[in-house]
């Protein structure tokens, strides 16, 4: 079977791909033809992130295992198109280099049964605008209230909690004069 992505670039203008690739290739296949569908030179770290039907991200797919105990997170190459993407599951968020955020919404648009004779995968099908000079700005916003957090156990704290020198700015009790350098 034949996955037919539209990968739009989150811009201002609209700068698009559509990539056929075999649904048995994983989503390293996938990465790869999204850094060849736009031109990188595929140097920077990417994730692609599972997400909901209203593109909130949820869980984070590396190209690389960062954890503590090598093989125990799951990486790109570990799954198949076919594990995590089908006709529920439609849409996934992909973001290369972690400096600039490059962010791309990748939605199954079409399966098809039949690969067409004499083409390669993966393929790009279909490409629209130009890329821009550099990655849009994001807004990263959380629902957590930090002003609301340090006031939360204001109540419970009296001065000498603060005082880290017992009230009188003294080293002496350290073993280290306060002029040391």
């Amino acid at each position: 079977m034949i996955y037919k992505f539209r990968v739009i670039l989150d811009a201002e203008e609209d700068v698009i791909r559509d990539i056929a690739i075999l649904q048995t290739d994983t989503l390293e296949d996938l990465h790869n033809a999204i850094v060849n569908a736009y031109g990188f030179d595929g140097l920077e770290v990417a994730s692609f992130y599972t997400c909901d039907d209203t593109w909130n991200q949820e869980d984070e797919i590396p190209m690389f295992d960062a954890g503590d105990v090598p093989g125990e997170n799951k990486i790109m190459s570990d799954y198949q198109l076919a594990d995590i993407l089908d006709t529920e599951n439609t849409k996934i968020i992909y973001v290369y280099d972690f400096i600039n955020m490059w962010t791309f919404l990748v939605e199954l648009a079409a399966i098809e049964n039949n690969a067409e004779t004499g083409m390669t995968y993966p393929n790009l099908l279909f490409s629209h605008g130009e890329m821009p000079a550099e990655a849009m700005e994001k807004n990263f916003q959380s629902d957590f209230d930090e002003e609301e957090s340090y006031n939360e156990f204001e109540d419970d704290l009296d001065e000498d909690d603060l005082d880290m020198f017992g009230g009188d700015d003294s080293f002496e009790d350290f073993g280290f004069e306060e002029n040391w350098n």
